[in-house]
């Protein structure tokens, strides 16, 4: 088993692996392979976890055949099938201890040979809130941009409307005070008559004799 073990950590290190399969823990996955052999061969599907952990998940002979389970995998989580083209690995509600590299492969005379491999990576269901979190501060943000843009542009009409009222009152005042001006101007006071007037030359003094000379 220890030689198994470092073979396959040796293989892993040149496996083609596909792009990362991210999952949400709680959630069903099911993981392919090419069905690469035309006549019955022991199939299996095994998985090394981030401590470099090689585990066992199932084998099967044939297709349409119920799958061995290893030891650990028997708990009715992991299904394992077939058909003439693929092989399959569903995954029942997935969590993070499920997160690893799988690998597919058969058995060429006790040796594993390894065909394809997947790397499962499973977030927490979690993981989602700050991005949830971000995007509502972002739309908050966003509203509150717009109410103050808004309260500006009413701040500003009312500071204009102030303006063009104190313009108006100012211009009524101004003409009010020319108005006045103008009937102080065309306007003349009473002329009063002098207690000492002297009497005019065509007034006659009834007790006074005039005579004449010629």
């Amino acid at each position: 088993m220890r030689n198994f073990d470092s073979l396959t950590v040796l293989l892993v290190c040149w496996i083609p692996v596909s792009q990362p399969l991210e999952v949400q823990s709680g959630k069903e996955v099911t993981l392919l392979c090419s069905n690469f052999s035309s006549s019955p061969t022991l199939i299996f599907w095994f998985r090394v976890t981030k401590r470099a952990k090689l585990s066992c998940i199932a084998a099967m002979f044939k297709p349409h055949e119920p799958a061995s389970f290893c030891a650990g995998f028997q708990n009715g989580k992991f299904e394992m099938s077939s058909n003439l083209s693929t092989v399959f690995l569903k995954i029942k509600q997935v969590d993070l201890l499920d997160s690893g590299l799988y690998f597919c492969g058969f058995k060429m005379q006790s040796s594993p040979v390894i065909v394809e491999a997947t790397d499962l990576v499973v977030h927490d269901t979690f993981i989602g809130l700050p991005n949830v979190m971000s995007l509502i501060l972002g739309v908050l943000t966003v509203f509150l941009i717009t109410v103050i843009v808004c309260l500006a542009v009413k701040i500003k009409k009312l500071q204009k409307g102030i303006f063009i009222m104190i313009t108006l009152k100012k211009e009524e005042q101004l003409f009010s005070i020319l108005k006045h001006l103008h009937y102080a101007a065309v306007t003349f006071l009473p002329k009063t008559e002098s207690p000492h007037r002297p009497a005019s030359a065509t007034e006659v003094d009834p007790d006074v004799i005039y005579s004449s000379t010629r």
